[in-house]
């Protein structure tokens, strides 16, 4: 049996639903990745141009991730959960993933954007997982998906 991890980035709390669902529906283990600077409601205001977010984005600053998970030898697929920003994972996602090892491991990639489409999301999202590693699949996940949904997509993984 393969042990699982959950890891997700929330800005508004959406996708820590999504992935605290989808943990408990296929005994996952879960992970909250967050930036070293955590960031406010303001922040993450994608609407207001001066958001930190925007500026991030468009100044291409490296936004760090704190924590990194110790026994992540342990786990043979990981599923990151993330909003869509700018068309891919928020930089902090890619981030958090660059320190990690993934030989040998399958990677399963979610957004819970309601308008934006994962489009090239997993091939911007491969270079972080520093040629090692195998992207599975990725999905747009609705809140209103059932569990059962969500369980056989990890499970076609």
């Amino acid at each position: 049996m393969s042990k699982i991890l959950v890891a997700y980035f929330s800005a508004s709390g959406v996708t820590a639903e999504v992935a605290k669902r989808m943990a408990k529906a296929v005994d996952a283990d879960l992970y909250e990745i967050q930036p070293e600077q955590p960031y406010s409601k303001a922040d993450v205001n994608w609407k207001n141009p001066l958001a930190r977010c925007n500026k991030e984005w468009f100044l291409k600053k490296d936004v760090p991730a704190a924590g990194k998970i110790e026994n992540f030898a342990d786990y043979d697929l990981v599923l990151f959960g993330f909003p869509i920003w700018f068309g891919c994972a928020p930089v902090v996602v890619s981030n958090f993933a660059a320190k990690h090892d993934f030989t040998g491991k399958k990677v399963g990639l979610f957004a819970t954007s309601i308008s934006s489409k994962m489009g090239k999301t997993a091939e911007k999202f491969k270079p972080f997982l520093n040629g090692k590693g195998e992207i599975a699949g990725d999905r747009r996940i609705f809140p209103e998906d059932s569990d059962e949904t969500i369980a056989e997509w990890v499970k076609s993984l």
